[in-house]
């Protein structure tokens, strides 16, 4: 007993170790990335290993240039979010609760639109958008990004939806309700971490875009944070703490949703899987 508690232990010794150097890996991109940041006037093979004397004067160079296109991304993104809840959620629904024919097969469609390089889908769009009007615009870029968590959104929501017993909502309909409002007060509510998660990933996919921020974009307008990075980059190319320093502030408002949000990404990508 006393050797299997021993080897047991070890084991767990031995794993922990294994978790945390592959851990250590994968963060140190992150931390070379904040400590480049906190060095005044510093370059990739200048950098100290750890900053002695931080800082943020480089996070100013970087507001200075970029604050418009955190605020023109946090915009896009979060008209992204709504336009694609918008338009997942009552499609979820109808595929999930109607026994629709041929649902399995639009579900499936649906996952293979991903597959579509997002290129391609570009290219298609500004000869669409140019005759609309839509080039440089809000509206056209938050369209564009929704279209990126759209197919998840509606492949999870789905999902969850599915297992919504079907006997709820008649109730609700004998009570009164019609079929919008039964969706809107019983389904709804009841798919919370579905809708936070697809809700979440279409944030980050609509933040992260730049394929679309570069093609349907010919001003600097609408400059999307992704965009301006790559801008900045080739305008300061000597500094790389000032664009470390942008790199950091582009990846802060994620971070925080991640952290927020985290118990109910796991709860609604279960739900989804389990149910």
């Amino acid at each position: 007993m006393r050797q299997r508690t021993g080897s047991s232990r070890a084991a767990r010794w031995g794993s922990t170790t294994v978790a945390l150097l592959v851990l250590a890996v994968m963060l140190f991109p992150v931390y070379w990335m904040v400590s480049t940041a906190l060095q005044p006037h510093s370059s990739i093979a200048s950098a100290d290993l750890l900053p002695t004397s931080p800082s943020l004067d480089n996070f100013r160079t970087a507001l200075e240039s970029q604050g418009g296109s955190l605020v023109t991304s946090l915009v896009v993104a979060l008209g992204a979010v709504v336009v694609c809840l918008a338009l997942a959620a009552p499609a979820a629904y109808g595929l999930a609760q109607f026994g629709l024919r041929g649902g399995r097969t639009i579900v499936f469609g649906t996952l293979i639109t991903q597959m579509v390089p997002g290129i391609v889908v570009a290219n298609a769009l500004y000869s669409a958008y140019a005759e609309l009007g839509l080039v440089n615009s809000y509206l056209g870029l938050i369209l564009a990004d929704a279209s990126l968590g759209l197919p998840f959104a509606i492949v999870l929501l789905r999902a969850f939806m599915v297992s919504i017993p079907s006997e709820v909502v008649e109730a609700a309909l004998v009570d009164g309700a019609n079929r919008f409002t039964a969706f809107v007060r019983i389904v709804l509510p009841m798919s919370r971490n579905a809708l936070i998660t697809s809700g979440l990933f279409a944030f980050l996919f609509a933040w992260a875009d730049f394929v679309f921020a570069l093609t349907l974009n010919t001003t600097d307008d609408v400059r999307p944070v992704t965009l301006g990075l790559y801008q900045f980059i080739g305008a300061h190319v000597s500094d790389w703490g000032a664009v470390m320093a942008t790199a950091v502030l582009s990846a802060i408002p994620a971070a925080i949703l991640l952290v927020v949000a985290q118990k109910y990404i796991a709860a609604g990508i279960a739900g989804g899987s389990l149910k």
